[in-house]
């Protein structure tokens, strides 16, 4: 039989919860401004209608608006070729695949880091819709170099320098148009490719941006507790421009960390932003099409598109003469 609540009592019930409620989203006079979307408080106050200045809405344009005028991606078709290089370190030969436009040329270089689920072909779509869009990108298959079986509990260190040795061998692809290559990734890839930037010290020397989708960051090996309430320590290091993805409904171990890193990040007056896609999980941009909704379609092709504008930003002063 099922339990009936009397509504007197569910009144009584929202009188006592929703004063702590308000209160808990008010701030002193002498705080900082709280930034939207980059945490909760945000988007508490971002819903149901966002009233921050239009100059602080980074999605806003004018031409879209009040003209019907659209952007319009970069289109290329795309090829693939198998490659491998030797991780210099323990002399590891690590299996990858590059993905670049059909159409002959130069182009912009990228970095593709795999999560723990492995390159399997839903990641690989990932790294090919990255070329799609005119670039040429390296993805490094660090498992199979290392025998690891796919979603492994276990971290072995050894394999951030099998990504980090991707970085020299992209770079000298004759096809490769920039000096500098940007970091992307998912899941555990982001914590791969945060090593490659601050442990190796290739950011400002040979990576140019950070880019990353619901990221796992925090070394996976460390214990619980760290894995739920604190961040990678290497973040407060990264000094490279910094975009990251993840879902409304993200897992909240990995949403608590990145939300604090990001805030931190921030308030270090890092060059970072996150994007809270709404409507969606964790996942958005591999799940297949059996289960694959409106929203991971639009948040899946609006994250790509952006990823592709600001690698493009920070890769055009690096082009080669």
């Amino acid at each position: 039989m099922a339990l009936r609540i009397p509504n007197s009592v569910i009144i009584v019930l929202m009188a006592l919860l929703w004063p702590a409620a308000t209160n808990a989203q008010e701030k002193p006079d002498n705080s900082a401004p709280t930034r939207a979307a980059d945490n909760f408080v945000g988007r508490t106050l971002d819903a149901p209608v966002n009233t921050r200045p239009i100059a602080e809405k980074f999605w806003w344009s004018d031409d879209w608006f009040d003209k019907g005028i659209l952007e319009v991606p970069d289109n290329y078709e795309t090829i693939e070729r198998s490659v491998s290089y030797t991780n210099e370190e323990d002399g590891t030969d690590v299996p990858a695949i590059i993905y670049r436009p059909k159409k002959e040329g130069k182009y912009p270089a990228v970095l593709f880091q795999h999560g723990r689920r492995g390159l399997d072909d839903l990641a690989q779509r990932l790294a090919r819709r990255m070329a799609a869009r005119g670039f040429i990108v390296l993805a490094p298959n660090v498992y199979e170099a290392r025998f690891i079986e796919r979603w492994p509990i276990e971290h072995d260190p050894a394999t951030e320098g099998d990504v980090n040795a991707g970085v020299d061998f992209l770079l000298a692809q004759p096809d490769v148009s920039t000096s500098k290559i940007c970091l992307y990734s998912h899941t555990r890839g982001g914590y791969y490719t945060l090593k490659v930037a601050v442990s190796y010290e290739r950011q400002q020397k040979d990576v140019a941006c950070y880019v990353t989708f619901y990221p796992h960051w925090q070394n996976p090996n460390a214990p619980e507790p760290l894995q739920v309430y604190r961040y990678a320590k290497e973040l407060d290091s990264l000094d490279i421009p910094v975009l990251a993805f993840i879902g409304e409904y993200e897992q909240y171990q990995r949403r608590r960390s990145i939300e604090t890193a990001v805030l931190f990040m921030k308030e270090a007056g890092k060059d970072v932003r996150l994007i809270v896609y709404p409507g969606v999980g964790r996942g958005f941009d591999f799940r297949p099409p059996t289960v694959r909704t409106f929203a991971d379609d639009l948040a899946t092709k609006d994250s790509n598109m952006r990823s592709a504008a600001f690698m493009k930003k920070h890769l055009a002063q690096w082009e080669k003469k």
